[in-house]
């Protein structure tokens, strides 16, 4: 038997950790949040780094309009996932959604696999900072450090920030985001102000040009460009009034993103032509943006991109460590990991025992790519990012299923409840599958190696079963609070 909230009757209510223990709550506002979350989507690494791949190699200038369809069909997962905020508030934002919509031991699944993501993408994404603080420093200071070290200084500061209060790091996001942000408005407005707004074609968003050959590519890429937004829940416990800082961060964050991406994709192919677009960013996908800027602006604009690249995947990676350390804090505070992860600091009301323990995990991802002398870009930011990318869609897609579930057991029934989470889970079903079906060509990498990563979501799912049956046998208690609400109104 269950209460409507879906506990065992009898089951103790959830055990609040002691004051010493719990996250900085209201600490957060919806702008602070915003900041972190559209960090982790590091928008200047994806106008650079993605988005001439997507209009060489997916469907070309059909790419503004594919980005527009992910960030619609985000929208339609936005609105159940805000929805159903008044009966999660856990940081550990997937797990609780999962475990009270669907099944407890699912949860504890989504619980691992998004710690496990998400610290991949954070390692990845620190491979990606140290190729370019490489590349910059020796470029524009003469300053020449081999990669390994770059990554280890970037980790160290990450680690300092992630040990102190979360609004020292939501403050050092918005700066950083803020400035990357405007340098890329200004490349579209000069673009815009050279060509002129006819050059917008919008062939850019027909149907035949968005869904037409290289399509199931570029759903990828549109797709893994957003990924970082949907840690606006991970955040409610140290939100002020979760009930409206949530859900007017996801909204705002899915709103500033898409509607970013779509202008500067296609001012960008404007800046070229769309006729030209395809054949000159395969030519060099990698100085496209900056020859626009050349071409566009002055050679100091491109030299402050290419230092702003930096800021932004530090941005990225400081984002994912905070989302990955407070999952590292949920599971222990469950009893899923180690009791000494669940401690947070005494000042700072950060989870800084499950942020270092989550640095430790990163320095092995990273220090083993150094050690085994392969290329922080092409090798351990390829394969990271398409590691995380691929397991948090398919998280997504899952957790789309259990808020409909969650909101009819609820009594919140038609089309934000059931009807808008249920069009996102196809649509974010669709991008899983063919994220998987496409993977060499989201990891952009031939190594055999590489490229067989999904499958070690297979064994992680297996043991993640493993570990709730032997809470739910040895500790039923236990096992009824995972993921249980721990922040009222």
């Amino acid at each position: 038997m269950t209460d409507p909230s879906g506990s065992p009757r009898g089951a103790a209510a959830p055990a609040d950790p002691p004051a010493a223990d719990r996250l900085d709550r209201g600490s957060l506002s919806a702008p602070h949040i915003v900041f972190m979350v559209i960090a982790a989507a590091a928008p200047m690494a994806v106008v650079v780094a993605i988005l001439p791949i997507a209009f060489a190699f997916g469907n070309g200038v059909g790419t503004p309009g594919m980005y527009l369809v992910a960030a619609i069909t985000l929208a339609f997962f936005a609105v159940g996932y805000t929805r159903a905020t008044p009966f999660v508030r856990n940081a550990g934002a997937f797990y609780a959604y999962i475990a009270q919509g669907l099944d407890r031991s699912l949860g504890l699944v989504a619980a691992y696999l998004a710690a496990v993501c998400y610290t991949s993408l954070a390692a990845a994404t620190c491979g990606a900072l140290a190729f370019f603080s490489h590349d910059t420093f020796s470029r524009l200071l003469h300053i020449t450090l081999p990669w390994p070290v770059w990554a280890a200084v970037w980790i160290a500061i990450v680690a300092a920030l992630g040990y102190r209060r979360i609004t020292m790091a939501a403050r050092v996001l918005a700066v950083a985001l803020t400035a990357e942000v405007l340098l890329l408005v200004v490349l579209d407005v000069a673009i815009l102000a050279d060509r002129g707004l006819p050059a917008l074609e919008l062939d850019a968003f027909s149907p035949g040009t968005v869904f037409g050959a290289g399509a199931g590519v570029a759903v990828i890429y549109a797709f893994t460009s957003f990924l970082g937004f949907e840690g606006t829940a991970i955040y409610a416990e140290e939100a002020r009034n979760p009930l409206r800082t949530v859900p007017r961060a996801t909204y705002g964050a899915i709103a500033v993103v898409g509607v970013f991406y779509v202008l500067t994709a296609w001012c960008l192919l404007a800046g070229v032509g769309f006729d030209q677009a395809s054949a000159t960013a395969a030519k060099d996908p990698g100085g496209f943006v900056f020859g626009l800027s050349d071409r566009y602006l002055t050679g100091a604009w491109t030299d402050a991109l290419s230092v702003l690249i930096v800021t932004s995947s530090f941005a990225a990676v400081l984002a994912f460590h905070n989302a990955a350390s407070r999952y590292f804090y949920a599971l222990a505070r469950d009893g899923a990991m180690p009791a000494p992860l669940a401690r947070t600091h005494p000042r700072f009301g950060s989870p800084y025992r499950a942020g270092l323990a989550q640095i430790a995990i990163v320095v092995v991802i990273v220090g083993g790519f150094a050690i085994a002398d392969l290329d922080p870009l092409l090798n351990l930011s390829t394969a990271m990012t398409g590691f995380g990318a691929v397991g948090l869609l398919a998280l997504m897609a899952t957790t789309s299923v259990a808020i409909a579930a969650l909101l009819w057991r609820k009594g919140r029934r038609g089309w934000a409840a059931t009807a808008c989470p249920a069009i996102a889970a196809v649509g974010l079903g669709a991008a899983t599958v063919l994220s998987i079906t496409n993977y060499p060509q989201l990891t952009g990498s031939d190594s055999s190696v590489i490229n067989a990563l999904p499958w070690l979501h297979v064994p992680l799912v297996l043991a993640g079963l493993a570990i709730a049956h032997r809470i739910r046998t040895r500790r039923p208690a236990v096992y009824a609070q995972l993921g249980a609400t721990r922040v009222e109104g």
